[in-house]
């Protein structure tokens, strides 16, 4: 039997997903989700689920020794776009649940963590293609920012406290089950949406903006490989850098046109544009197929295919 875990964050677009996918491989009452707010009728009734301020130490401390808690997957954080509008609720929520988690593992009341970090980290000044593993990072946004200083603190509370602590480099995130959360690569979900429902879209991102991407059911699996991976093969302890596909709004246009032919693309950048200017094009991620094995599965034609088949189930 596997030792218990909590999702914190459960609600949100990778955590809703994750959720399911742990409890459908180690039985729905190991896995505890929590959220600042309930989740959806499916997530609610698929388990056990907590209401938990992930900014709150004492009662993330109460939940983890309640249901005497092994692993925390911390999934709970303000996105890009929307930090940028809260640059402090970002930095409050996104900085002070992480030090709640790596102090309970510092204080050995959990033995594993999970913390996801994001191609954000990167900026202007960092090589755009095949952006290395260690390179030049100066992230420009408030969520990039907070996610650079985490890896920083991941990486301190392994070496001077031993905490097992493992992280990926999300890059922009493309699913049907849930609606993304006001993140820079939001557009290359709604897409498919009002492709179904209008037949066009209006971007706000430039037609030749090209970002790293990645299909939910592949980021999920990435996950969980790393966290089941023996801890001797986890030889970066801030974050692998993680790559599925790299595209422009003008070719996942194509891509949808190969099913919806009518299907049509305005562009209208806002905001969003300088920010997704600051990111890298292409990922290089040979430290994480080198030392656990990771290797992506779905492309942009199978990504497109997924999509528009589920949403318009």
């Amino acid at each position: 039997m596997h030792k218990p875990i909590l999702i914190i964050g459960a609600c949100g677009q990778i955590g809703t997903e994750l959720t399911f996918e742990l409890r459908n491989k180690y039985g729905a009452e190991n896995v505890i989700a929590s959220d600042i707010r309930e989740g959806s009728e499916a997530l609610m009734q698929s388990g056990p689920f907590e209401l938990l301020d992930a900014t709150d130490y004492s009662a993330v401390e109460d939940v983890v020794m309640h249901y005497e808690i092994d692993e925390v997957y911390l999934m709970a954080a303000m996105l890009s776009a929307t930090a940028e509008k809260f640059p402090m609720r970002a930095w409050n929520l996104n900085m002070n649940s992480l030090f709640n988690v790596l102090n309970l593992a510092k204080e050995k009341k959990i033995t594993k963590v999970f913390w996801p970090s994001s191609i954000a980290v990167f900026g202007p000044n960092t090589p755009k293609e095949d952006t290395p593993q260690n390179t030049i990072m100066e992230p420009s946004t408030v969520y990039g920012i907070s996610k650079q200083s985490g890896e920083r603190w991941c990486e301190y509370y392994h070496k001077k406290y031993g905490v097992d602590v493992r992280s990926v480099r999300y890059p922009g995130l493309i699913s049907w089950k849930t609606m993304p959360g006001g993140g820079t690569t939001d557009y290359a979900v709604e897409i498919y949406h009002d492709a179904l429902k209008k037949g066009s879209y209006e971007c706000f991102l430039s037609s030749d903006t090209e970002l790293p991407m990645m299909y939910m059911d592949d980021a999920i699996r990435a996950t969980i490989s790393l966290m089941d991976s023996p801890s001797e093969k986890i030889k970066v302890r801030s974050s692998y850098n993680l790559a599925g596909m790299n595209f422009t709004p003008k070719q996942m246009a194509k891509s949808i046109a190969k099913h919806i032919p009518d299907f049509e693309i305005s562009y209208a950048p806002d905001f969003r544009q300088e920010i997704a200017d600051s990111w890298p094009s292409s990922i290089d991620d040979s430290a994480a197929r080198k030392q656990w094995g990771w290797e992506p599965r779905f492309d942009l034609d199978q990504t497109s295919a997924e999509m528009l088949k589920n949403l318009n189930g």
